[in-house]
């Protein structure tokens, strides 16, 4: 904050491509306001609270909306977790409903066993779907 605006690319290092649009914003801050916001008579030199981390590194409104390619990997994950889902719910329903003589006990056997494929691939697709497109915690220590 003490610092001069004019100097910021001293102070920060961006390296990278995904920082063009810090640097575009610097120049623009520069051209057009002297490197700084007019901040008015009110400001008192302190930053607002930071909001919570899972809004600071939401993905899905920042990228995945925006970008058809993950838009559309987002939704074809989330059909196949109800596909799974779906697949679950019947297999038991398939179980619970027939009666001991009408299939075979490896048939019998053969859908417990899917429906608790199914149940265990639903858990890891859901939480494989938030990590990636909806919040995952960065440290920055790592």
């Amino acid at each position: 904050m003490e610092a001069d605006p004019c100097d910021w690319q001293k102070l920060c290092f961006v390296p990278t491509k995904s920082d063009a649009n810090v640097v575009a914003y610097r120049k623009w801050l520069k051209k057009y306001s002297g490197g700084q916001i007019n901040w008015g008579y009110d400001f008192n030199r302190y930053l607002p609270p930071s909001p919570p981390r899972e809004q600071l590194m939401d993905r899905y409104w920042s990228h995945v909306v925006n970008r058809s390619s993950c838009n559309a990997a987002y939704k074809g994950l989330n059909a196949l977790e109800v596909s799974l889902q779906v697949f679950l719910v019947a297999s038991v329903a398939i179980v619970a409903a027939t009666k001991l003589g009408m299939i075979s006990v490896a048939a019998r056997n053969s859908l417990v066993v899917a429906a608790i494929l199914c149940f265990v691939g639903s858990k890891w697709l859901s939480h494989f779907i938030y990590k990636n497109f909806r919040y995952h915690d960065y440290n920055h220590a790592f």
